[in-house]
């Protein structure tokens, strides 16, 4: 933890004296000063870890450690985003915006961690559980299962719009070809605009993937491997090979989608207005705003229930989270 806070808190006083902006606004970069306030975070992190370490895990130390935790986790926004750009050979927007994500994000896990400790399982009960156990996996409540429809069916509209692009065909006033020239444009991968020059996007092949972590999170093979893997068949999914990319997906689309959601509702009652970009009209922009707000704030809702499902029902025995 405190090599984390060290680290964290020299790159924000760092990017602060030269002036390079650490975190984004909606409409651009935010002002550098702001990396100060990053600095303030991260030692603030390690003074609450020292007396946690001092005084023991009290209630108070808890909150704040949980409260520090939120801003880290909120300062790692849209890391996901960069993630899946980076993993495509696009450049991201800014290099010293997704560091400073990525910082952010350690120290969440590393907060988070620490907050948790208390509720570790004593010896004797790691002791009575056999690792090697596998109990009948269950699966998620009927309720967790509706949700993951509804998390499904809010990236269909998503898809049929990426695909008609790929396909060639027009949707919002703006072609196949179009699409494919603004991707170049924006110095997406030759793996990107090969997959785009056989019909398929990018983002279509993440929402399949994304749609299988989610249902893997709610049905019981997600918690033993089954029968048609090889050399794992039987064997328990480790814990945190779902979890953690659900966390941060959830963590990543369910404030994008809630915001942008936000903005589109704001954009159609006319209180802004819908900046077009690289669309013919503003109600076309528009309209593209709604599917993608609507996937996203959709499927993320529905990540989070279902890792929070999923944690509960993989919950190690004696342990109370």
């Amino acid at each position: 933890m405190t090599l984390w806070a060290s680290v964290h808190a020299c790159f924000g006083v760092v990017c602060a004296l030269s002036g390079t902006p650490v975190l984004r606004w909606v409409g651009g970069p935010a002002p550098s000063a702001l990396g100060w306030a990053v600095a303030a975070l991260a030692v603030l992190a390690a003074l609450v870890c020292a007396a946690v370490a001092r005084y023991g895990l009290r209630p108070p130390l808890r909150a704040l450690l949980w409260a520090v935790c939120g801003l880290a986790a909120a300062t790692a926004f849209s890391l996901l985003m960069d993630i899946l750009v980076l993993l495509f050979g696009q450049a991201v927007d800014s290099w010293a915006v997704t560091a400073n994500r990525a910082l952010a994000a350690i120290g969440t896990l590393l907060l988070a961690a620490t907050a948790r400790a208390a509720r570790r399982p004593s010896a004797v009960a790691a002791a009575t559980t056999p690792a090697t156990a596998v109990a009948a996996p269950p699966a998620a409540s009927l309720r967790v299962h509706l949700v993951a429809c509804a998390g499904t069916a809010a990236f269909l509209p998503y898809v049929v719009m990426k695909q008609i692009w790929a396909f060639g065909g027009t949707f919002a006033g703006v072609t196949g070809e179009e699409t494919a020239a603004i991707s170049e444009r924006n110095g997406a991968s030759g793996l990107w605009l090969t997959l785009e020059s056989w019909g398929l996007d990018g983002t279509v092949l993440m929402a399949a993937l994304g749609t299988f972590l989610l249902w893997g999170l709610v049905r019981p093979w997600g918690q033993v491997f089954p029968r048609r893997v090889p050399f794992l068949r039987g064997r328990r999914v480790p814990r945190g090979l779902p979890l953690t990319p659900a966390l941060i997906g959830a963590a990543t689309l369910v404030p994008y989608g809630v915001l942008g959601t936000g903005y589109v509702v704001l954009a159609t009652a006319g209180v802004v207005t819908m900046r077009r970009g690289d669309f013919p009209t503003s109600a076309d922009a528009l309209l593209v705003g709604w599917i993608g707000m609507i996937a996203f704030a959709g499927y993320g809702t529905a990540l989070a229930v279902a890792a929070r499902s999923y944690r509960l029902r993989t919950r190690p025995v004696g342990r109370g989270g």
